[in-house]
């Protein structure tokens, strides 16, 4: 099966597709669930270290356990109200109980998912690449989604991905350990720096540690090499998006922005298509 798969491109992006349809389901289920339950576990630690009893509260739904249901009326979905995508255009957006509108973001995730799936496989094969692949980019859209929401990146998230980036290097499979690790230190300390002198400079925090943390975890899997050409796009990513944004919201420039997803976005279109776009610049430049 597995040599088939690596025989047919085709088929095997098209069954990549297919199950990041099921896995962005799921990474949707992890942007709603995972916030509550950090915020919770940071109030529990705050107790315990106030010496205050703990909240007797139960925690909030876990990322598995618990079934999913419309937040509005609490009906359960049922399996045929459950298919990415597809559930979405049958119920025509709307919760089948109570009618309450259903957030685009669930088909949008399941969509973005299930075509990144498919083309990580066409580009790099049914291979080891290819799956550490998946899982990068799975990771990438969970923290993106949870960052436009909450302006949150989970460590639960940025620090594996930086450590699985590093340890794929040891192994030569998208840069070796050099790039890696020079891409990680340099990644971390780029935005820190900028953090730091932009308060000295304002008294504001520009952004927080959970992109300098994402920054690091890029710079692990696309080297440091990388690094500029992902600053360069999220910033023009950012400000032209950003921009656009604020003006459709009629918010001011003081409103903040998430920048983890453009560093997110401009991250994976420097894994994909990073050796093509230098070589397209220096290519022009000649």
């Amino acid at each position: 099966m597995i040599e088939t798969l690596q025989q047919m491109p085709a088929l095997a992006a098209g069954i990549a597709g297919l199950f990041g349809l099921l896995v962005g389901s799921f990474l949707n289920v992890v942007i709603l669930r995972v916030p509550p339950r950090m915020e919770w576990a940071w109030k529990q630690e705050a107790r315990e270290a106030l010496e205050l009893p703990p909240d007797p509260s139960p925690p909030p739904p876990g990322i598995v356990r618990r079934a999913s249901a419309c937040p509005k009326c609490g009906h359960r979905l049922r399996p045929w109200e459950n298919l990415p995508v597809i559930s979405w255009l049958l119920l025509r957006g709307r919760c089948s109980n109570c009618g309450t509108a259903i957030s685009l973001q669930y088909p949008a995730v399941e969509l973005i998912t299930g075509l990144a799936f498919a083309y990580v496989v066409w580009h790099f094969g049914f291979n080891v690449q290819g799956l550490l692949a998946l899982v990068f980019t799975g990771l990438l859209i969970a923290m993106s989604g949870i960052d436009l929401r909450t302006t949150l990146l989970p460590d639960s998230m940025t620090l594996p991905l930086l450590w699985l980036g590093l340890i794929a290097s040891t192994f030569g499979l998208f840069v070796d350990p050099v790039q890696a690790i020079a891409g990680a230190a340099v990644g971390y300390l780029s935005l820190w720096s900028v953090f730091q002198a932009f308060k000295l400079l304002t008294g504001k925090e520009g952004m927080g540690y959970g992109d300098f943390k994402l920054l690091a975890a890029l710079g692990a899997w696309c080297g440091v090499s990388g690094l500029l050409p992902i600053i360069l796009l999220s910033s023009v990513i950012g400000a032209v998006v950003g921009g656009l944004w604020l003006t459709l919201r009629g918010r001011d420039r003081a409103t903040p922005i998430p920048f983890g997803p453009f560093l997110a976005a401009a991250g994976f279109v420097q894994f994909i298509w990073g050796e093509q776009i230098v070589a397209a610049y220096f290519s022009y430049l000649a």
